[in-house]
């Protein structure tokens, strides 16, 4: 009888819940991939070429519960190939981490080249959004959908000025989720905006006065709390609404 239980219990045991995270090579969107499946999820990672990655040795400590898919975000041809790899399937969280900085920070708006200035904007503020749209579907009613964005995204915290073009590119990625989540007003599904920090990745450098393993513990907790919530939240790892 009580083999007959256990295996009662298997076959009713609710199917491990799933990510998939836009950019999940290295850095942050490492660390959630990991951090998730410390969770019991399973996730399917994008990388932007073919090359080996820190998400394939990842892959390869864990058999079976990660799966890598290939997304250069700024071709919109790429995005839909995915689509259509992924059609049939759904995902508990869609969450777009891929993003940039222009090579100086210190370059003023003004001073920065039209190709530079414009290549950003693309990578954080356009192809996001290029995302959300194209993958929505894939996001059942209940789920979430997360981008990261940036504190230094926010116009009503900007006091010291600094990394212009990418504090332009995040308050633009803001701007247009919001446009979005006005769009699809009423619908089910949480929308969220993460403000991580400032941490110690290729992306925030070695000044930076936090680490992966102390940040991204806190916003997998923040993601997986808004879950059931609706409409368009933009929160910073602690789980506070960061200002617009």
């Amino acid at each position: 009888m009580k083999d007959i239980a256990t295996m009662s219990i298997r076959h009713t045991r609710k199917p491990a819940s799933t990510i998939l995270i836009i950019g999940a090579s290295r850095g942050l969107g490492l660390a959630m991939a990991a951090e998730f499946l410390k969770k019991g999820w399973n996730v399917v990672g994008t990388v932007q070429d073919g090359a080996r990655t820190e998400l394939h040795d990842l892959a390869d400590e864990h058999p079976g519960r990660i799966e890598i898919a290939t997304l250069d975000v700024t071709e919109p041809d790429q995005i839909t190939a995915l689509h259509d790899r992924l059609s049939g399937r759904g995902f508990d969280i869609l969450f777009h981490n891929a993003g940039i900085a222009n090579a100086n920070p210190h370059q003023s708006a003004a001073e920065v080249s039209t190709e530079e200035f414009v290549h950003v904007m693309v990578v954080n503020a356009l192809s996001p959004m290029r995302v959300v749209e194209g993958l929505q579907d894939l996001v059942p009613a209940g789920g979430l959908i997360g981008i990261m964005s940036s504190g230094q995204g926010s116009i009503s915290n900007n006091e010291k000025g600094g990394a212009e073009v990418y504090r332009a590119s995040k308050a633009a990625l803001n701007q247009l989720m919001r446009c979005y989540a006005a769009r699809h007003a009423g619908e089910p599904r949480a929308l969220v905006l993460m403000a991580p920090g400032w941490i110690r990745t290729a992306l925030g450098g070695p000044d930076a006065p936090f680490s992966v393993e102390e940040a991204i513990p806190k916003v997998v907790d923040v993601l997986l709390s808004q879950q059931g919530k609706p409409g368009l939240q933009f929160l910073d790892r602690e789980g506070r609404t960061v200002p617009w």
